[in-house]
């Protein structure tokens, strides 16, 4: 790395002395400006010549964000801070709810290669982990929404689990629910896909449109949920009902009972729509991650014949136009991360700026406060349609 610059932070490499594992923040062009459309994780030696192939030299490394393996010697510079002017409390509330995420995670994986080995399902663990869930939203729900809205395309069944336990805690607060019923409603939304254990990973997994006898299979795991739900003592109506219900609708079409209008009593109609969002908002293996605006067009689109009206407005008024959690670009054209909504009407949250989408540039990481800003949301946005990878400033 004799020839390797340090400056701000980063360190300038050649690209012929790139390794796998190094994080390249921007590339030098030939005119010595600085682009950073390919900001990213080298993945593969291919990408290094694929590099070397468009006659790009030298590009710019970002040492902290790099492996620890990948053969870079770290500079001993200080590093800048990530986030300017962020409370202590709500850094503490932030790293609760990781561990949270981690712990729930690592529950649902232990139940779902228990339940694949065919042992029955114990509640208590979940209602554990419910009762945590419903304690961090009442501490600092901004926090839980932030981390719930990173996203994997690798482990979406986990995911996807813990983001509609979360949501059908943070509705039926809304809706004023009582404790042992977000228990209940928690509860549901941790083993509502457990039935999906059972189906052919190969057709769950499929990136292209699904066959007509693809998908008749993979409805399969409703039927296999029954089966659990069926053996699992202790669980309540109410989450075997979040589990069974949510691929029913209103006007008798759904599965797998067929169940119609006020046979889906509300906790069943919240899991249809709560469900589906986080579906919509989520990225997978044959789909990019929508935008919640986008995402809730679609939800009142599928009214009043699958979901519930009422419920749908009702929902998007709890969840907010812009929710924590979401991208959303300002006025001068910042893009940054809802942050904190507590308090706030929808259109005036704490945005965390950290790039620039007019000049395709990283910015200072700032907290606007729209409350006390001549700047407003321009429009919310899909993290897909951004050319870097938001992750680091969650």
């Amino acid at each position: 790395m004799g020839d390797s610059i340090e400056s701000k932070g980063l360190i300038k490499v050649s690209v012929a002395k790139l390794g796998v594992g190094m994080f390249v923040e921007s590339i030098d062009n030939t005119k010595g400006e600085v682009s950073i459309a390919n900001a990213g994780q080298i993945r593969s030696k291919e990408a290094i010549a694929k590099l070397l192939k468009s006659g790009i030299t030298h590009v710019w490394v970002n040492a902290d964000r790099s492996s620890s393996d990948c053969g870079l010697n770290k500079p001993n510079l200080k590093p800048a801070p990530v986030v300017k002017r962020v409370c202590t409390d709500r850094v503490n509330t932030q790293k609760k709810a990781k561990e949270l995420m981690v712990e729930a995670k690592d529950l649902i994986q232990k139940v779902l290669s228990e339940t694949f080995e065919g042992k029955a399902v114990e509640v208590e663990p979940f209602e554990a982990l419910a009762d945590n869930m419903i304690e961090s939203v009442l501490l600092d729900a901004d926090a839980l929404k932030c981390v719930s809205a990173l996203r994997s395309k690798d482990a979406y069944l986990l995911e996807h689990s813990i983001n509609v336990a979360f949501l059908l805690v943070t509705f039926g607060r809304y809706l004023k629910f009582d404790t042992d019923m977000l228990r209940k409603l928690a509860v549901g939304g941790i083993l509502h896909d457990i039935g999906k254990i059972k189906v052919d990973s190969a057709i769950l997994n499929k990136p292209g449109k699904l066959t007509a006898e693809e998908f008749e299979h993979v409805k399969l795991h409703q039927t296999f949920a029954v089966e659990i739900m069926n053996n699992t003592a202790g669980l309540s109506q109410v989450s075997k009902d979040i589990s069974l219900m949510h691929h029913e609708k209103l006007d008798g079409n759904g599965y797998p009972r067929g169940l119609k209008g006020d046979e889906i009593p509300i906790h069943g109609r919240m899991s249809c729509i709560v469900d589906i969002f986080d579906a919509l908002t989520a990225t997978r293996c044959y789909k990019e991650a929508m935008s919640p605006a986008a995402a809730f067009k679609i939800l009142l689109s599928l009214t009043p014949f699958h979901l519930d009206q009422a419920l749908v407005y009702e929902f998007i008024r709890c969840v907010g136009v812009y929710p924590v959690g979401s991208l959303v670009e300002l006025s001068d054209g910042r893009v940054g991360i809802v942050w904190e909504a507590k308090n706030r009407d929808a259109l005036h949250p704490k945005v965390k700026c950290f790039y620039s989408n007019r000049h395709k540039l990283y910015t200072e990481v700032t907290m606007v406060d729209l409350l006390k800003s001549d700047l407003n949301i321009e429009k919310g946005i899909s993290p897909s349609s951004l050319e870097i990878d938001p992750t680091p400033f969650y």
